[in-house]
């Protein structure tokens, strides 16, 4: 899957209570694990399965320094036709304090087509610096990283959102603090290969260009229940549109009173 989406992904579940509060709820646990089906359609083309891509929390209890930490994995791998002519091998890791869901350390290992891309970023939110392999960047306490601004994201408060509010958010990758808003569109039930849900319909603004030629081109279901599990995106790219879909998960934290069927 490529960076540019993930980002997009990572903007839509970053919370629109993105305050310095320490998370009061945690909708996930250690060992909990989706994985993911992501399709491209096209006029051209039509429905081609593009990948697969997966978040993960190991279930091993892990420390840095006197930090308890939960280590998380995304993983995204391109198969089939779309390995041909753009292979896909994303791996993102993120070690998130257990006590402040800020994150401590990031690596990152990108391969996408031509392009490559490896780094690792040490976070210092007490001093207030992020330092990667090639820069040192001011940050504010409670900036996060690609991966763990999703488990940041749901475990905060979203009791007050309002159809139509838009909201900022802000984290860290390539060397620069990305901000951004989401905009809340309301509920919606949604079919998916794992089951119907209701779920909370939301949209990212992300950066026109090379990927995206609409300021909001994704839309993303995240359940209405206290897992808040994504379980659908669909993004509109210059040609055609990716989807992710849900294909399987386990080790919910809490009971899934958002499926309906």
């Amino acid at each position: 899957m490529h960076s540019k989406i993930l980002i997009a992904i990572a903007l839509i579940l970053v919370s629109p209570l993105f305050a310095q509060e320490k998370a009061k709820n945690r909708p996930f646990k250690r060992g909990e694990k989706f994985i993911f089906k992501v399709y491209y359609d096209s006029y051209l083309t039509g429905q081609v399965t593009a990948g697969t891509a997966s978040l993960e929390v190991h279930k091993e209890i892990k420390k840095i320094g006197d930090t308890e930490v939960y280590h998380v994995v995304g993983e995204g791998k391109s198969k089939g036709a779309f390995d041909w002519f753009f292979k896909v091998r994303d791996r993102f890791e993120s070690f998130i304090s257990v006590e402040t869901l800020e994150p401590i350390y990031f690596i990152r290992r990108t391969l996408e087509g031509s392009y490559k891309k490896d780094d690792e970023v040490k976070f210092d939110h007490p001093k207030g610096t992020a330092t990667s392999r090639t820069a040192k960047k001011a940050i504010d306490r409670g900036t996060q990283d690609l991966i763990s601004s999703f488990y940041y994201a749901r475990s905060l408060d979203l009791s007050d959102l309002m159809i139509g509010k838009t909201y900022p958010v802000k984290f860290f990758l390539n060397d620069s603090i990305y901000t951004s808003v989401i905009k809340y569109e309301g509920k919606e039930e949604i079919q998916t290969a794992v089951g119907k849900f209701r779920c909370l319909r939301f949209k990212p603004m992300v950066a026109t260009g090379e990927v995206f030629k609409d300021e909001y081109p994704m839309v993303i279901w995240i359940t209405d229940d206290d897992n808040r599990i994504p379980v659908m995106a669909q993004t509109a790219v210059v040609v055609g549109s990716i989807k992710m879909e849900l294909i399987e998960f386990s080790g919910t934290a809490h009971p899934l009173l958002s499926k309906l069927e």
